[in-house]
């Protein structure tokens, strides 16, 4: 039996999380977005309240709550800042290849530090000449001995600039493509890190984010997450078990976006009446809510899944494409039934929608995520209906009787190339649409 509620503990995650959001982020998120600047504060003050490291597992020191509790304290967070919220869920992408990875070491080693003291591990795949095609990192890893050495940039990543340790993707060579990547933890404070000056952005600026360097850093053999041709693998997985929370911040930040504009159309008066009462703004207020519930549901699917152990390479990119997408009509919708008042700076919205933009970009493009479906589509897919050459359509004018027994003893032939089925013990000569010979068909009866 299919059941859409949750359950109390997840109603507490959720509780917790709307709690934090409207008395620590929503006061502060304007203030820190004009400053560009990450409030640090406010990350130590959820890590105490233990609303970080939701999904590390209970037997390395975490309360093992899955993604599904991560997605809905997450849509929370968002609601009152997504640049904000993408911080604070930075520790689950940074800590998710070593989740996923088969080093125990490294898990025991790592885990219970992240868990029990505020440490903070980012991510990295990017690099300023890629983003979304992940084999064509330049970043080095020589092997020296059992150990890597690591040569080269990352770019774009979330708490760069605050956090203790990093998950590294690198290539033994860029000409093997994903075959050369291997994967690493790497201390930030390690000799030869350097980290780049925050990038100014259009949205998102209460995120940290920056450039690191490394110039001849050594990592240590216990610290291989990934030998080369593991690594790509591994990223992968970490996408499709971290893209459902990227939807979750465009459900958040679209929610608060249709609030906000249901609030102004019923305060707002033109001609003598509240905008409310325009049967053009019900529509699009009612558009905006149908698409945040369905990018819920898809999400909330999504990181079940992945909490089950299922797969889930098309359904986290449907949630990840469907949740973005939809976000940015919601806000946009907002922004235009707030008309002038949604473009300026004092109204929310403005915000929301400079947050947003992003999220149609990072952890693959959408453009990437259409790829990946219509990958899935032609590979992976299994359809139930059969193919359309064996699909045998007999038109009630060719027979007389009920069927089946009107076809008793009848085969059919098809056309390959029309599709018109001829019934009889041999083909026609020919196809009397589309003159294809007779020796084409094919019998599907």
């Amino acid at each position: 039996m299919l059941d859409f509620t949750i359950t109390e503990e997840l109603k507490a995650v959720q509780k917790a999380a709307r709690d934090f959001m409207l008395h620590e982020i929503l006061p502060i998120a304007w203030y820190y977005d004009e400053r560009g600047e990450i409030p640090l504060f406010l990350l130590r003050k959820a890590f105490d309240q233990g609303l970080m490291n939701a999904d590390i597992p209970k037997a390395y020191g975490g309360p093992g709550l899955g993604l599904l509790a991560g997605v809905i304290g997450i849509e929370e967070f968002a609601a009152g800042c997504s640049g904000l919220a993408t911080s604070l869920y930075d520790n689950s992408l940074g800590y998710a290849p070593i989740l996923l990875s088969d080093k125990e070491q490294i898990k025991r080693r790592y885990l219970p530090e992240i868990s029990k003291q505020f440490k903070l591990i980012c991510f990295g795949t990017s690099e300023p000449t890629m983003g979304s095609d992940v084999a064509g990192m330049r970043c080095r890893a020589r092997k020296d001995g059992d150990d890597y050495i690591l040569d080269g940039t990352k770019y774009w990543i979330t708490n760069g600039g605050i956090a203790d340790y990093m998950s590294v993707f690198a290539t033994t060579d860029p000409k093997l493509s994903h075959q050369g990547i291997a994967a690493f933890v790497v201390d930030l404070k390690a000799k030869g890190v350097s980290i780049g000056r925050t990038i100014p952005k259009l949205g998102q600026r209460c995120s940290n984010t920056t450039g690191i360097r490394f110039k001849d850093v050594r990592v240590p053999k216990e610290n291989v997450l990934a030998q080369p041709g593991e690594g790509f693998v591994l990223a992968m997985k970490t996408f499709d078990q971290t893209r459902p929370a990227i939807a979750a911040f465009g459900i958040g930040a679209a929610r608060s976006a249709m609030e906000f504009a249901l609030d102004y159309a019923r305060r707002r008066r033109t001609f003598g009446a509240p905008i409310a009462d325009n049967q053009a703004i019900q529509f699009k207020l009612a558009e905006m809510f149908m698409k945040i519930e369905t990018a819920r549901l898809l999400t909330w699917k999504a990181a079940s899944e992945v909490d089950q152990g299922i797969v889930t390479n098309a359904t986290a990119s449907i949630a990840k494409l469907y949740a973005t997408e939809a976000a940015f009509e919601v806000v946009n919708d907002a922004v235009q039934i707030m008309a002038g008042y949604g473009y300026t700076k004092m109204f929310p919205v403005e915000k929301l929608m400079r947050d947003i933009r992003v999220l149609r970009i990072y952890e693959g493009t959408s453009e990437i995520q259409h790829l990946i479906l219509s990958g899935h589509l032609f590979n992976s897919y299994k359809p139930v209906m059969p193919s359309l050459n064996d699909l045998p359509i007999v038109r009630g004018e060719d027979r007389k009787g009920e069927f089946p027994d009107a076809m008793q003893g009848t085969k059919a032939w098809r056309c390959p190339m029309c599709g018109y089925v001829h019934l009889g013990d041999e083909p026609p000569e020919e196809c009397p649409y589309c003159f294809v010979p007779g020796s084409s068909f094919k019998q599907v009866q």
